[in-house]
């Protein structure tokens, strides 16, 4: 393991540092897109270009943030595209889904406290399925957002023979950005307002044991398992 996992206290380190870093680089950049974007798209919504430093210092800086994020969403694939894979743990959870939402799962309401039932509902890798769904519609979206934002960006060198690539980045660009929208507004409720304890992991980085072993078991299990392992290693080349 690069990082050590198993913290002191009974805590476990769910992001590292630059997984923070880079995850609120892509908020918030994308926070500044759909600002920006709301009020470029519509008359009724250009008032949020005031707050942005007005039209025209928006309209520069807009496809310089839409870089940032698109760095910050292709390094983010780099990191955890090994753990967005669908696992068949992910298609048993996938049918207790509407349970999640509802957090029908949690048997008390201190989640330290909570007790899955693991006859009903499936265990947990380090993301759920609906957690890696969100990451493969955020990372094609941006990838859309960028390749036709790329177009709108440099549209006087785009040859009149390749004209409709422009008209088709006009529809194509808004439609990545409303299914982004879409998944920006369900990770931010889930994270704050449906998993107790999801948005203080990407501020601290950290969670505590009982939590991790309730949402996320599998991959506690492993974590665990590298720590013991690794632990035995450094007491027999201490021999």
């Amino acid at each position: 393991m690069s990082e050590q996992r198993i913290l002191p206290g009974g805590r476990v380190l769910r992001y590292t540092l630059r997984e923070r870093i880079l995850h609120w680089l892509a908020g918030l950049s994308y926070i500044y897109l759909l600002l920006s974007g709301l009020a470029f798209w519509t008359p009724w919504m250009w008032w949020l270009a005031i707050f942005l430093g007005g039209g025209p210092v928006a309209r520069e800086v807009h496809p310089w943030m839409g870089l940032i994020f698109t760095f910050a969403v292709v390094y983010m694939y780099v990191m955890w595209a090994p753990d967005m894979r669908i696992t068949d743990q992910d298609r048993e959870w996938r049918n207790f889904i509407g349970e999640y939402v509802r957090n029908e799962e949690e048997q008390e309401r201190d989640p330290h406290k909570a007790i899955r039932t693991y006859q009903q509902f499936a265990p947990v890798g380090r993301f759920n399925y609906g957690q890696k769904y969100l990451f493969w519609v955020m990372f094609w979206g941006g990838i859309a957002l960028f390749v036709t934002g790329m177009i709108l960006w440099f549209s006087e060198y785009i040859p009149w023979s390749l004209r409709f690539l422009r008209l088709m980045s006009v529809i194509l660009h808004p439609i990545a950005f409303l299914v982004t929208l879409a998944g920006f507004i369900v990770h931010v409720y889930m994270g704050t307002a449906v998993v107790r304890g999801g948005f203080t992991s990407v501020i601290r980085g950290e969670v505590s044991v009982p939590w991790a072993r309730f949402h996320h078991r599998l991959w506690l299990e492993k974590v665990e398992a590298e720590q013991a392992a690794a632990d035995n290693n450094t007491m027999a080349a201490r021999k």
